[in-house]
């Protein structure tokens, strides 16, 4: 078994298979979502650079702060890696979670509004966030962050929810 499959969320195991159920778009996060786990990675360059200046007998301070940085971002990429968003015909359902996995599901029946949310930054590097109203309040999919793409992923969940004849025909 490969690294790339340990850090998978393998959505597919949460289908529905004998029901029918299948994936219609999986949504990874978009590339913004790491720049705060990369900057930490740079972050490591200038404390390394001060074992120049610590002394001899104090210079493992600045490696064990370089290694709690790096394990620090490390964790974080990994938190964007492992955060899927999954449409289905007959769902949406968010799998996260790096050691553990939680899903969170909402049938599209449940769906009462999405609303997206594209910050100027967001509509610049072409990513937005998804809030959903549901009949639920608190779920776990009331939000999720960082959506490429988010006004097409938006209009694909409205094909499905109209395609599962969940709505009515606005004819």
């Amino acid at each position: 078994m490969s690294l790339g499959g340990v850090f998978d969320p393998q959505v597919e195991r949460h289908l529905l298979v004998d029901e029918g159920e299948v994936v219609v778009d999986q949504v990874h996060k978009h590339w913004v979502a790491v720049i705060g786990p990369v900057l930490e990675f740079v972050l490591i360059i200038p404390v390394l650079l001060l074992m120049a200046w610590t002394p001899v007998e104090a210079s493992w301070l600045p490696l064990v702060a370089a290694a709690a940085i790096a394990a620090h971002a490390g964790w974080r990429f990994l938190e964007v890696r492992m955060d899927r968003f999954v449409i289905t015909n007959m769902r949406v359902f968010r799998v996260r979670g790096i050691l553990g996995q939680s899903i969170a599901t909402m049938p599209l029946t449940r769906i009462l509004d999405i609303t997206v949310h594209r910050p100027l930054i967001g509509r610049l590097f072409g990513f937005g966030h998804f809030i959903f109203e549901s009949a639920a309040q608190e779920q776990g999919l009331r939000e999720i962050r960082f959506v490429g793409d988010p006004t097409e992923r938006g209009l694909t969940i409205q094909r499905v929810i109209q395609r599962a004849g969940l709505r009515g025909n606005a004819r």
